[in-house]
């Protein structure tokens, strides 16, 4: 059984911007490729995890996310950052499927693939709906980051809150 990170998108990995699905657009956060080699040294396997409403909304097509995605995936091996997996819900938040967060089905559709131990693992996001679909999937360990989505952190469910994925060495160790 191997230990894993999921990661949500916007705003842990890249500067949070509305509807984000053109590579101009798209900034990478502060730090994130030092602690993501950082995660990879301790043994853990990394997974993105995204809402992508914009698609169910017809801001942007699935194409769209697929080239971003591509190029995305480009940088991080550019970075010796190896992804396991890419999993995305294109509905809107009407549309009750089971895979938009806070729901576990993107989290389902990894664990068919890989054998990872939850209780070992981290899910890093920055809105209470990432928080909440770690917990619903019994991912042991959660950070809530800053660097996304404006969030009273009195009211956060994450087990850890910091500014953003740069600051995960001071939390996770092992």
């Amino acid at each position: 059984m191997q230990k894993a990170i999921f990661l949500d998108r916007d705003g842990v990995i890249n500067i949070e911007k509305d509807y984000l699905y053109k590579i101009e657009d798209f900034e990478f956060v502060d730090g994130l490729f030092s602690s993501l080699k950082y995660l990879q040294n301790l043994g853990y396997k990394l997974f993105i995890i995204t809402n992508q409403s914009g698609i169910a909304r017809n801001y942007y097509t699935i194409e769209d996310f697929n080239k971003l995605t591509s190029w995305m995936l480009n940088e991080f091996e550019k970075n010796s950052i190896k992804i396991s997996q890419v999993e995305l819900c294109p509905h809107g938040p009407n549309d009750n499927c089971a895979c938009r967060k806070p729901k576990i089905g993107m989290i389902n559709n990894i664990l068919q693939k890989h054998l990872i131990d939850l209780e070992k693992s981290w899910l890093i996001g920055d809105k209470s709906s990432d928080i909440l679909c770690a917990k619903n999937a019994n991912i042991k360990n959660t950070i809530q980051v800053k660097s996304g989505h404006i969030f009273d952190t009195n009211k956060s469910k994450a087990d850890y809150i910091c500014n953003s994925i740069k600051n995960i060495e001071e939390i996770i160790k092992e």
